[in-house]
């Protein structure tokens, strides 16, 4: 863990600086770090077996990616809770039911980000409001279709390529 952490960036969800780290080899190095609060993302798979898949603008990837709805943790927001609240804003949609597929580490080489991973099901519509940064077109795709996109490369976003591949798997374990 770092021993010291120099401030270079804070703006929004990037918190980034340098840290000085013992390693377990006993080397002593700097290493460029950016903190994260933690996020959720969301499988929402409807009664007909389609899930809702968002087409989001993502600036920094140079343009629309096909990805399921998603966002970091506000201040004490649990996991679940930031998860029920992105589906709403983002998708316009509520779930009753919820199960955790897991977590996963999106860069481990210079970020702690960890998102929590959810299905949620039993879906109807809600009301949500997209924040002023976001711009996002909501379309359903069968499981199997989001599966042969993401084969194809229509689908790029590591996050939906895991959730996927956990949601399918998960799935198969339950049925």
């Amino acid at each position: 863990m770092a021993i010291n952490r120099r401030p270079v960036l804070k703006l929004g969800v990037v918190d980034f600086g340098v840290e000085r780290a013992e390693l377990p080899n006993g080397v002593t190095i700097d290493l460029a770090v950016i903190r994260h609060p933690g996020a959720a993302a969301i499988v929402a798979l409807d009664a007909d077996g389609a899930l809702v898949m968002l087409r989001q603008y993502r600036h920094a990837a140079g343009g629309w990616l096909r990805e399921i709805p998603a966002g970091c943790l506000n201040p004490g927001e649990t996991p679940r809770q930031c998860a029920e609240r992105e589906l709403c804003e983002e998708a316009g949609l509520a779930a009753r039911r919820w199960d955790q597929l897991g977590i996963i580490v999106t860069i481990p080489s210079f970020c702690d980000e960890r998102i929590t991973l959810f299905l949620a099901r039993e879906l109807s519509p809600a009301t949500g409001v997209l924040d002023h940064d976001e711009v996002i077109e909501v379309e359903r795709i069968k499981l199997d279709d989001a599966a042969r996109m993401v084969r194809r490369g229509d689908i790029t976003d590591a996050k939906t390529i895991a959730a996927l591949f956990h949601t399918r798997a998960f799935l198969e374990e339950n049925h």
